[in-house]
């Protein structure tokens, strides 16, 4: 986040509790200090940070949250969306959904697991070369997934793995069989 950004929502936090700089700074920084970091011209500590937070009884996480992603009641609507597309099997809709805030992360990386071996899986169903390969790098995917954040599953990876061990013994004996009928 830039500065102004910062100074911004540190001054909109101030006015908000109806605050002068004065009643703000207090012994901690001078009043100066603070017309430069609310303008932008000045970068606070992360002790001034926090007593700033503390004085304007406003989460650090408030402040500092990265400025183009989502607020928090839309990462939630976000991570309803991402659970109804799933509910609706539409694996290729809920893949589009990134990871816009953190506040979501760990749960995008869960969904997005299921649906990458999902779509594995439907794309090994059909045996066509091309299609098995997708399937690889779907499930190649739905590992890494499941390999992230706090819900990370091991049994959805190992899932996953399996699969891809079945298109490899499947390909090798589709080209085994290829390379026979080649040479008869």
């Amino acid at each position: 986040m830039d500065n102004k950004e910062l100074g911004r929502r540190l001054k909109a936090a101030r006015l908000a509790k109806k605050m002068t700089q004065s009643d703000v700074v207090g012994d901690f920084i001078t009043r100066n200090m603070l017309s430069q970091i609310e303008s932008g011209s000045a970068t606070p500590s992360m002790k001034t940070l926090e007593y700033l937070a503390g004085v304007l009884e406003v989460p650090m996480e408030r402040l500092l949250a990265d400025q183009g992603g989502p607020t928090e009641p839309e990462a939630i609507s976000l991570l309803v969306r991402a659970k109804v597309l799933l509910k609706e099997q539409n694996y290729d809709a809920l893949l589009q959904i990134k990871e816009s805030t953190s506040a979501i992360t760990d749960e995008l990386h869960a969904l997005h697991s299921i649906a990458h071996l999902e779509l594995a899986k439907q794309l090994s169903d059909s045996q066509q070369t091309e299609q098995m390969q997708a399937a690889v790098m779907h499930a190649r995917l739905a590992i890494q997934e499941a390999e992230s954040g706090i819900y990370a599953n091991e049994s959805r990876s190992a899932e996953a793995k399996q699969l891809i061990t079945k298109i490899a013994q499947y390909l090798s004996s589709y080209y085994s069989d290829l390379a026979q009928t080649g040479n008869a």
